[in-house]
């Protein structure tokens, strides 16, 4: 009957399923590639409340609506009682946790793919590439653009492994490499080869006189980006607007490739040229992922 425990039981389910596969429709459209690439973790926290939420609603009001065995109501087929009792409302939490532990699933960095996810990749290089440095986890989220959770999720695995090592300074966690690990110099070495590129070229390049501004493309620029290719990353190409002091931009290049263990290829342009530029080499340029070096001091 329309007003039966019974069917306004199934009417719940019939939202849950039906929000369930809207909500993927939605998502598949959301997605695109360049909404990844810039901010990941983002969409998947966004994910990850949405299902959270679904649980929550299903599991309290589909448990609500379930009516014991002996209180079956007189107008309720037996059968129907039956397949009730075979359908809990946990099987449908269940399924919507299965969801949840999909969404959470980041993909494995086209950089070097041995790693679990992009994130991990770039808070473990930030902090290892440079043992001096000391740092909160908001600044950690900033740097990196990863959500505060997977910050503090990552932290705290890289210190169980004793990677990194923390102190409280009132409120604040503060997290630096140790340096004391067995595992520091050979893994600081190929996280900043691997993801510390736009750091260390940075920190290199800020300083030099008449440098607007700095990108890097190409090759690198795109695996960072997500998109795989089919032989591994060569030459690092480096954008760089303005008109720098040449003697030194190629002296500190030259100090780059060092660290980074590859040739540093670099192209000059006007401060103007991303905007008014023309040309295949320009629209190859900006036709493809660009990372822009943090020049301000800090």
């Amino acid at each position: 009957m329309p007003g039966s425990p019974f069917s306004r039981f199934w009417r719940q389910i019939v939202t849950v399923r039906f929000l369930q596969r809207a909500f993927g429709r939605i998502r598949c459209v959301y997605l695109r590639r360049a909404d990844v690439a810039a901010n990941p973790g983002r969409l998947m926290t966004t994910t990850k409340a949405y299902y959270r939420g679904l649980i929550d609603i299903a599991g309290a009001r589909a448990m609500r609506r379930q009516a014991p065995s002996d209180r079956r109501p007189s107008c309720e087929h037996p059968e129907h009682a039956v397949a009730r009792r075979e359908l809990p409302a946990v099987s449908i939490i269940h399924e919507l946790r299965s969801n949840l532990h999909f969404v959470d699933k980041t993909p494995a960095p086209s950089l070097l793919p041995i790693l679990r996810s992009q994130q991990q990749a770039e808070i473990l290089a930030l902090l290892l590439g440079d043992p001096e440095l000391e740092i909160s986890l908001t600044e950690i989220a900033s740097r990196t653009g990863a959500p505060h959770p997977s910050v503090h999720r990552e932290v705290q695995r890289a210190e169980e492994a004793g990677l990194v090592k923390s102190r409280k300074v009132g409120n604040t966690r503060l997290v630096r490499a140790n340096t004391d690990s067995p595992y520091f110099s050979g893994l600081a070495e190929v996280l900043t080869r691997a993801f510390g590129i736009p750091a260390v070229l940075s920190e290199l390049i800020r300083d030099i006189r008449g440098v607007r501004d700095a990108y890097v493309y190409g090759s690198w620029a795109a695996r960072r980006a997500g998109q795989r290719g089919v032989r591994p990353v060569g030459d690092i190409d480096l954008l760089v607007l303005g008109e720098p002091d040449r003697d030194k931009l190629y002296e500190v290049l030259g100090k780059a490739e060092r660290l980074l263990g590859r040739s540093v290829q670099v192209t000059i342009r006007d401060a103007d040229w991303l905007e008014s530029g023309s040309g295949s080499f320009h629209r190859t340029v900006t036709g493809r992922p660009l990372v822009r070096l943090a020049l301000e001091n800090t």
